[in-house]
């Protein structure tokens, strides 16, 4: 069983649609509390470590063979922790790509809490494969608001018309999965990267491999 820790409601469905597309047959267990993003962009992800390990605890409890932190903000506070299984963060996939795809990379974020983290993860992974690169960032106003009233299509829009701004990347990270519909609107020829389908995939395995 994989265990999927998700600081909105919304991310729900969109994983369970990408395991029946792609790894039909593996058992998902959600674990979602809003209340985590809401303090990590008050105070500081780490102010949630305890939170975060408590429900880490409770999937491995329930016989979680791995943990997928879906949220950006927090990834790394879940990622560090000692479950006593794997931990991943949906985005580093993403991140490990970005830098493979070339030097100039643009982040864009809905929340601004994000950008720091998926920053630091992108210069990680450049690290780790030996290159230097380049992060610019970019916030999209008024697109979390949307998506945090249930406007969903409006957030993608928005996402979609940021991404179609940036030219001078070599590819677009959209930091945080709610973001990955806009990927479809977007008419970009720099090639835009989401977290959700490879994060899951890497979770998967891990989950496989136990």
């Amino acid at each position: 069983m994989l265990a999927l820790l998700h600081t909105s409601p919304a991310h729900v469905p969109v994983f369970d649609a990408l395991r029946d597309e792609d790894h039909p047959g593996l058992e998902l267990r959600h674990f979602v509390d809003e209340d985590l993003l809401a303090r990590a962009r008050r105070e500081s992800p780490e102010a949630v470590a305890d939170e975060v390990r408590a429900v880490l605890d409770k999937a491995v409890g329930e016989g979680a063979l791995a943990v997928l932190c879906t949220c950006s903000t927090i990834g790394a506070v879940a990622e560090a922790a000692a479950a006593g299984v794997p931990v991943l963060r949906s985005d580093r996939p993403m991140a490990a790509a970005a830098v493979s795809a070339g030097p100039r990379i643009a982040v864009l974020a809905t929340v601004d809490s994000t950008l720091g983290p998926t920053t630091s993860l992108i210069l990680e992974e450049a690290r780790r494969a030996g290159c230097d690169v380049l992060v610019r960032t970019h916030l999209v106003e008024g697109a979390w608001e949307r998506f945090a009233s249930g406007d969903t299509d409006g957030c993608a829009r928005l996402v979609a018309a940021a991404i179609d701004t940036v030219t001078d990347a070599d590819a677009i990270v959209l930091a945080q999965g709610s973001m990955a519909p806009a990927t479809h609107l977007a008419t970009t020829a720099v090639p835009v990267l989401s977290s959700p389908r490879p994060g899951l995939a890497a979770a998967a395995e891990a989950a496989r491999i136990g």
